[in-house]
């Protein structure tokens, strides 16, 4: 009895370490190309479904490249001064035992620049994830048209100057002759003498002069 418990156990710890290894899959960096300059690795990765357990194999000339697994900024900017983890023996497999993102470049100068960077999603389970649905997107309104201000058009008022008429004074020809009195005939006409008001100081003088010889005259 106690046999028969112990080759159940056995078997069922057989298919259980079976089931593992078939659900971890080995990747061939660059297939048939390797891991070498000129090589497209972010097309190459971009059909793959990591997940943990799987694991990445990196083909090369040694001596001739490197892996080193980078930060994010060390994969940006081609450089390994902090690598977490590096090899060059031609042949390197590397574990995928966290989920995450994960960066891995050739060390040599020049090298990454090349082409010879790699960067994996690493899933946490076999089960390809499920795309999330997208966010719906509220529609744009339209933006509103405003109408645009006119200026009114003003007529200006066309104001007639004031003329003042101009009066025109009729020309007098010649000197106006006082009217003739007619005389009725057989009678005389009706002379008019100044008044002594009217004389001057001079006839008044001669007047005085003739009265004055009159007197003496008389006297003698």
């Amino acid at each position: 009895m106690a046999s028969w418990s112990s080759c159940s156990a056995l078997a069922v710890l057989l298919l259980v370490a079976g089931a593992s290894t078939a659900a971890a899959t080995s990747y061939t960096v660059g297939d048939g190309s390797g891991w070498t300059t000129g090589v497209d690795y972010t097309t190459w990765a971009a059909s793959k479904n990591f997940k943990v357990g799987d694991s990445l194999v990196f083909n090369y000339a040694k001596g001739l490249h490197t892996v080193a697994e980078v930060s994010a900024a060390e994969y940006m900017s081609c450089t390994a001064t902090n690598p977490i983890g590096s090899d060059s023996s031609g042949a390197t497999t590397v574990a995928l035992k966290t989920p995450g993102s994960h960066y891995f470049i050739c060390s040599i100068p020049g090298h990454c620049g090349g082409g010879m960077k790699l960067a994996v999603t690493v899933g946490g389970s076999s089960s390809p994830a499920t795309p999330s649905s997208p966010t719906p997107t509220t529609p744009r309104s339209s933006p509103t048209t405003n109408t645009p201000y006119t200026t009114p058009t003003t007529t200006p008022t066309t104001t007639t100057p004031y003329t003042t008429p101009t009066t025109t004074t009729p020309c007098s020809g010649g000197t106006t002759s006082t009217p003739v009195t007619p005389v009725t005939p057989g009678t005389t006409p009706f002379m008019s003498y100044p008044s002594a008001a009217g004389l001057g100081s001079a006839a008044l003088a001669g007047l005085g002069l003739v009265w004055s010889v009159i007197v003496q005259l008389a006297l003698f």
